[in-house]
């Protein structure tokens, strides 16, 4: 509602009220979604009172809570305004609300012309995202998608740097090419299903368990594969993101490559992998093939780079590869570590292209050969890149680290020798994370840059730091205390994969057993 009125009304009313509107959009989000973590957290926490407090205050089903449920009067289609979260969609809505507010805090900053209309397109990205991973009904979880996604095409075009209205064009060219892939897919999955809803609930009920299947549902999950893969980047269907997240001013860059570049990866697990099991096990070994193209071949792309926002786009690419991997595993495991790297990337993402924008505000450019010696005039600043950089890397302490080492655990069960294509990414991570600090931050300023490091060059300020605290503390909560997610992936899954094989028929080697109860699912859990 707020966006709506800056949009509509923002000329016409104070600044003070705009800015005001501003603020309650971006923080009553954040607010929402991190009391429904800290409920979800309690709910699971063991101890039976509070559980069953829990669920007397809340309506829930087996498979989601917070439950709600609205008649948008198209209910003869099976398009109903359904409400809910479960141990998958939990870290994502999160995701979409700390990241809207640190996104928000810097925009609410940021000097720009038609600020009521940028800030209004901005809580209209949150407000999609949001809907997005709370949506129950596969219909509404498209539409939230597309009623952020065009915002985003807006901000780029309009306020976005070199470049941007080309990179909003291709942008829009590739995006549509894969929604509309995903809606032929959902509706194609609403009429084989033959339940005439689209209630994710009822079609779970619909699904039967893993077998030969037929020709449609691999067609299906085909659709669902390259549709979702074109949104999320999966090679070769990524040269839109790096051009595009380059060009985007930084809070939508923030929002698309921290949150709704997830919609795809998350539409897969929660969507085309327990609804079409003979899809995924006829496709895994293809989505396996391709991620390891994101790793490797992507990876290989950012090495190479020497602008840092181009890094920092190529990098995004790269890592959705280990998610896929995950996901392609196919086991509680893998599906756990993917959630769990689908949150942390998206607010280390977030926190770098913050950061690269404080850099350039201070060198006047992105190129790394016009940097160096900035640690010297601004430490706090460099302190919070290496922190953030490290986090992208793996580090033990960050969230990250629990998400790529589950991955790598499921995907040697998987196929061991993929684990050792995927851990040279790690090696190539740490090529580019740290070669760029080195030239940032340490040795003497280029001679370009050498009139500005000798002026009044300004440490980090509130504007830039309160974000970057915001996501950062966010990340080493989570990368200290898993479990608070965790607990909650591992009483979803067994729902969500009930009819789904551990693998792929030719490299299975588990026996299906109930997935939260397979050993390895433990290890996500570790406090």
């Amino acid at each position: 509602m707020a966006g709506l009125v800056l949009l509509v009304r923002g000329q016409l009313i104070a600044p003070w009220l705009a800015r005001a509107l501003a603020w309650t959009g971006f923080v009553t989000p954040a607010i929402t979604a991190l009391c429904a973590w800290w409920l979800f957290a309690v709910r699971v926490s063991g101890i039976p009172i509070i559980d069953h407090a829990m669920h007397g205050a809340f309506a829930h089903t087996p498979e989601f809570f917070f439950n709600s449920d609205f008649d948008a009067g198209l209910g003869f289609l099976g398009i109903r305004l359904q409400l809910g979260l479960n141990g998958l969609s939990l870290p994502m809505f999160v995701l979409a609300g700390v990241v809207g507010l640190a996104a928000g805090i810097y925009a609410m900053h940021t000097q720009t012309d038609r600020p009521h209309a940028y800030w209004g397109l901005l809580l209209f990205i949150v407000s999609g995202a949001m809907g997005v991973f709370a949506s129950v009904n596969l219909f509404y979880f498209y539409f939230f998608h597309e009623f952020a996604l065009i915002p985003t095409f807006i901000l780029i075009g309009w306020w976005g740097g070199p470049g941007g209205r080309t990179a909003a064009l291709e942008m829009t060219i590739y995006l549509t090419l894969g929604a509309m892939l995903s809606l032929l897919g959902l509706l194609a999955l609403y009429i084989h299903s033959g339940v005439n809803s689209f209630d994710l609930i009822s079609m779970r009920a619909w699904t039967h368990p893993a077998g030969p299947g037929s020709a449609g549902e691999n067609h299906i999950f085909a659709l669902l594969l390259f549709g979702f893969g074109i949104l999320v980047s999966l090679w070769p269907f990524h040269s839109w993101a790096p051009s595009g997240y380059s060009a985007a001013p930084t809070p939508a860059a923030m929002l698309h490559a921290g949150v709704l570049k997830k919609f795809g990866l998350y539409g897969l697990l929660q969507i085309a992998v327990p609804l079409l099991p003979s899809g995924m096990d006829n496709w895994g070994h293809t989505m396996a093939w391709l991620a390891l193209g994101n790793v490797l071949i992507i990876g290989a792309t950012t090495m190479a780079q020497r602008d840092l926002k181009m890094m920092l786009g190529y990098s995004s690419v790269m890592h959705m590869g280990y998610i896929f991997l995950g996901i392609a595993c196919v086991s509680a495991l893998g599906a756990g570590g993917a959630v769990l790297l689908m949150f942390a990337h998206g607010l280390s993402i977030a926190v770098l292209f913050l950061l690269s924008d404080a850099v350039y505000q201070r060198t006047r450019t992105y190129d790394f050969g016009a940097m160096g010696g900035l640690c010297q005039k601004a430490p706090v600043l460099a302190g919070f890149f290496i922190a953030a950089t490290l986090a992208g890397i793996g580090l033990p302490g960050f969230a990250n680290f629990w998400g790529e080492f589950t991955i790598f655990v499921a995907l040697w069960k998987y196929a061991p020798w993929m684990t050792a294509g995927a851990a040279l990414g790690l090696i190539i991570s740490a090529v580019y994370g740290l070669r760029a600090v080195s030239r940032i931050f340490y040795g003497e300023p280029s001679p370009a840059f050498k009139p500005l490091f000798d002026g009044p060059l300004q440490d980090i300020r509130p504007r830039e730091r309160w974000p970057a605290i915001l996501l950062l503390g966010t990340l080493m909560i989570v990368g200290f205390w898993p479990s608070t997610f965790s607990r909650g992936i591992n009483e979803a899954l067994p729902l969500v994969y009930q009819n789904t094989p551990p693998a792929g028929h030719a490299i299975a080697v588990d026996a299906p057993a109930p997935l939260a109860k397979m050993p390895a699912a433990k290890l996500a859990s570790t406090p």
